[in-house]
């Protein structure tokens, strides 16, 4: 089944909250608008914990960047630092 985003305005999200719920559970996120903006999204449980997991350390991370073995240098400023009072 594909997931499908269904917009709702506050008050109608509000009136029917539980509709929302299971619709994030069954049809995926539902957006929620304010004044005909983007205001918020509601997410079933397992799909936010899905997202908010942890994948690598900032190990992995850098040595993952496509950057790396690129031999980027940067030049160091040879300016003194400026004065700050306290």
């Amino acid at each position: 089944m594909a997931k499908s985003t269904r917009t709702w305005a506050v008050a109608r999200a509000k009136a029917h909250l539980s509709a929302v719920i299971d619709h994030a559970l069954a049809e995926g996120p539902q957006t929620i608008t304010r004044r005909g903006r983007k205001a918020a999204v509601v997410v079933s449980a397992e799909e936010w914990e899905r997202k908010m997991e942890r994948k690598g350390n900032l190990a992995e991370f850098f040595a993952s960047s496509p950057l790396r073995g690129a031999r980027v240098r940067i030049k160091r400023s040879n300016r003194k630092p400026r004065k700050i009072e306290l």
